[in-house]
This record gives structure tokens, C-alpha cells and sequence, in this order.
């Protein structure tokens, strides 16, 4: 398991009965975690008193109780700064466990000994963006959602990377990689965070498990003849990261040789000193 153990304005303070307790920044929320189906005894303070909890509803979907936490408010990792947000679906626009692979994009960007030019899919909020433009990298932010682009630009704001060289694109991953092919352009490296389920601009249906390997393929084709890296994030249940592995080795391994590794993602909880995992990465590099 990959630990993001580096935070200091994120903590794991406990997890039990499908609920875990975070502290972001100085705010304390209580959030669904399908993952923590233990029962075990609930003796850390904040679940009793937090600044917010997210209600799930018998028929799909929840609320906020919101206690006092504004609408907006920033948290740091190393150089970079995100603006958290109460969202709907329980999200806050930043997943902690990711920093792990931050850590890992700038690794990879600083000691590349060439500029490289990332190509980030399914980008959201633009932590991995920002990850890999802070380490010197020219990168194509590709997200379908506006607001998610908007909030994205609003991160590097605030983290004094506005005038770094990023192209920030609204549109659909796939048309998007489409149309790159198209025109020639090619990147060094890819990072990917493809949704279980969605739908395309024409209405159809995406499954993980069902059109991933084709967008992997797809995406390979936008490779740079000598390329650096992909990253590939999965939050589904039953998606092992050996799957993530086996794909990626059959796609990327006869072309450009190199080697994959994958393996859960995890945060360290503060009460028991065990580990929450959180959805599975792979890292293909040359």
C-alpha cells in the first residue's frame, strides 16, 4: 500500500460503521466511507462535536449539516494550496489519499532531465496538475465538468502557479484524446482518474470495467516516442490493482518497454495507527 503520510493540514483521526472522522485544516467533518465496516468503539472527541457530517438519505444521495464551516477555506501540501468546499455526494474537491501520487508526479517531473508535457484526464479539482506544473512541467488539464475547471484554476491561483504554462480544457477525455491524435500533439506522460460510471456527451454509458482498457489503448496513442510515465487511478470495488497492472503492461510494456507497478492507495489513521484504504493506482514508467 501507497500511505499519503506526508500531511499536515489532513488527519485520518478515526473510522468505524461506514463513517470516518477528518480534520481539514481547522475544521473537523464526519463523512461516508463504504470501506470502514468495522465496529469498532468510537473514543476520538470530534464525533461528537463536528464542525460538519454529511447525512446520507434512505433513498439515495444526502445532506450537509453544516455546524460553522464557511464556504470555502484553503489547506496546504508542500508548495501547493486547495480551496475545500462542502460539496454534494459528500466531497469536499480534494482526495487526500492522492498526495501519495503528487509526491511521486514531482519525483518523476524534477528529475526527468528534460521538460516534460503531462497530460491529466479526468483532472477535477487539479491537485496532480499542480503537482506536475510546481515541478516544472507544461500540462493539459482536461475535465468535462466547467465548475471542476473553474475550481481547478481557482487551486493554482492560490497556489502561485498561475502563470505557469497549463492549458485548461472543458470537453470530454475521450473526444479530447481523439482530437489530439488527430493533430498530432503528444505528451510525455498521463495521468488518469476515469469515474466507475458516467455518461459520454451523447448519452452513453461508461463502466470502468467495461471501457477502460480501450481508453488506455486510445491514450497511448498521444504518447510522446520517449515517454516518461502513466498514472492510472481506480476507485472501484473489485478492480484489483493487479488488474491495473496486467492492462498496462499489455498495452504499454510491446511499444515502450518499461514496467508497472501497482498497489492500494491508503491513509494512516491517527486512533488505531492502522490504514484506511482508498482506491488502487498504477504507475507505468520507462
Amino acid at each position: 500500500m501507497w500511505l499519503s503520510d506526508r500531511w499536515i493540514d489532513y488527519e485520518l483521526l478515526d473510522c468505524s460503521c461506514g463513517e470516518k472522522l477528518e480534520r481539514w485544516g481547522d475544521f473537523v467533518l464526519v463523512r461516508p466511507d463504504p470501506q470502514a465496516i468495522w465496529k469498532t468503539e468510537r473514543t476520538a472527541s470530534g464525533w461528537t462535536s463536528p464542525d460538519a457530517l454529511y447525512i446520507r438519505s434512505n433513498s439515495g444521495g444526502g445532506r450537509w449539516e453544516n455546524r460553522g464551516v464557511p464556504a470555502s477555506w484553503q489547506i496546504r501540501y508542500g508548495r501547493l494550496r486547495f480551496n475545500v468546499k462542502l460539496m454534494n455526494f459528500k466531497h469536499t474537491g480534494i482526495f487526500p489519499e492522492q498526495a501519495v501520487n503528487w509526491d511521486y508526479i514531482v519525483e518523476k517531473v524534477s528529475t526527468a532531465g528534460r521538460p516534460l508535457n503531462v497530460l491529466n484526464l479526468f483532472a477535477y479539482t487539479g491537485a496532480a496538475t499542480l503537482a506536475a506544473a510546481v515541478a516544472g512541467a507544461s500540462v493539459c488539464h482536461v475535465d468535462a465538468a466547467r465548475g471542476m475547471v473553474a475550481w481547478a484554476r481557482e487551486n493554482a491561483q492560490a497556489s502561485g502557479l498561475s502563470d505557469k504554462p497549463i492549458r485548461w480544457i472543458v470537453d470530454d477525455c475521450a473526444k479530447f484524446v481523439e482530437r489530439e491524435i488527430k493533430r498530432g500533439r503528444r505528451y510525455d506522460a498521463i495521468i488518469m482518474d476515469p469515474p466507475s460510471y458516467g455518461r459520454g456527451p451523447s448519452g452513453e454509458l461508461w463502466k470502468l470495467e467495461d471501457d477502460l482498457f480501450d481508453f488506455v489503448s486510445l491514450c497511448s496513442k498521444v504518447l510522446s516516442d520517449e515517454p516518461s510515465f502513466v498514472i492510472i487511478n481506480s476507485y472501484t470495488t473489485g478492480l484489483s490493482p493487479s488488474i491495473l497492472t496486467y492492462m498496462c503492461q499489455t498495452i504499454l510494456n510491446p511499444r515502450f518497454g518499461g514496467s508497472s507497478e501497482s498497489r492500494e492507495l491508503g491513509l494512516p489513521v491517527k486512533s488505531t495507527g492502522l490504514a484506511l484504504p482508498c482506491g488502487a493506482t498504477c504507475r507505468w514508467s520507462v
